[in-house]
């Protein structure tokens, strides 16, 4: 790698610490994070940067909670930023109609599954929602972030990531010359809000992946960025904490998928912000490179 562009990846890493309000960067001792994006993108170390490397006093148990944990399991603090409260999951019980249902979604256009979303009532979320939250965004862009369900205020403006956790999201996506609407797609796993900000039952998800999926393919997008630990194993079936999923290109239906934390999480967590600037360099080496080969 030569000067120019050393000096080039460090200057955008500089950029975008302090879009995230971080004037002087914290490195712990045990993990020297490096300053400059790495040049191997399909296995960027992940050496010293798991939530089993670092130090107890500032893990994040939230972050490798195993999926169905509640969220006051996950710890002070819900999708939008605000305090959660703990409940008992919904019944693990997936509809047998729903491979018939999954084969009738996979047929609709943007608008027709905007409409089918909109009327949905496939699972107990329905009764409980102010309204669903499809999705908003360029529907030909070549980036798609993907999060876990909408939050308090997403479940009352009708967006995904808004408040304190989408303002920082936006702060993310300029620092890569993105904007909302413009030219990336955000969507999260769940359309309708799980109350209380608990964690999706499985039900839930099964019933709304395939939205998830037609949305994925009709907008074939060149790499999927995916916020938080819920919606990385959901997205990627696992149950690899976040710590391990960083750092290495994952696939979902043939399309490149890197995964970093939600903002929401970053909004608690100073030393983690550094962190997602590693992944965010990640899923733009691999959005290049498949401009390049397209």
């Amino acid at each position: 790698m030569t000067d120019t562009v050393k000096e080039n990846a460090v200057h955008r890493r500089a950029q975008f610490l302090e879009v995230l309000g971080i004037r002087t960067e914290w490195l712990p001792r045990v993990a020297i994070v490096a300053a400059e994006p790495a040049e191997d993108v399909v296995a960027l170390a992940d050496a010293g940067e798991t939530a089993e490397a670092e130090p107890a006093a500032q893990r994040a148990p939230a972050q490798d909670a195993p999926v169905g944990a509640t969220a006051e399991a996950r710890g002070a603090g819900g999708r939008d930023g605000a305090p959660a409260v703990g409940r008992a999951p919904a019944p693990d019980i997936v509809s047998p109609l729903l491979p018939q249902r999954a084969a009738e979604i996979a047929t609709l256009d943007w608008a027709g599954l905007e409409a089918s979303v909109a009327g949905c009532t496939a699972c107990g979320l329905c009764e409980t929602r102010t309204q669903t939250v499809f999705g908003v965004g360029d529907r030909a862009a070549e980036w798609m972030l993907v999060g876990e369900a909408p939050g308090q205020n997403e479940d009352l403006q009708g967006e995904p990531f808004v408040g304190q956790a989408g303002k920082l999201l936006d702060n993310m996506l300029g620092a890569l010359n993105l904007a909302r609407g413009r030219n990336v797609f955000i969507a999260n796993v769940l359309k309708c809000r799980p109350p209380e900000n608990r964690d999706p039952a499985p039900d839930e998800v099964a019933q709304c992946e395939p939205y998830l999926r037609q949305q994925i393919a009709l907008l074939r997008p060149k790499v999927i960025v995916v916020l938080g630990r819920f919606a990385a194993q959901s997205l990627l079936r696992t149950t690899t904490p976040i710590g391990k999923l960083r750092g290495t290109v994952h696939e979902y239906e043939g399309i490149p998928v890197v995964v970093t934390y939600h903002p929401a999480y970053l909004l608690r967590t100073l030393s983690d912000k550094a962190r997602a600037w590693e992944d965010l360099c990640l899923a733009r080496e691999v959005h290049d490179r498949a401009g390049a080969q397209a």
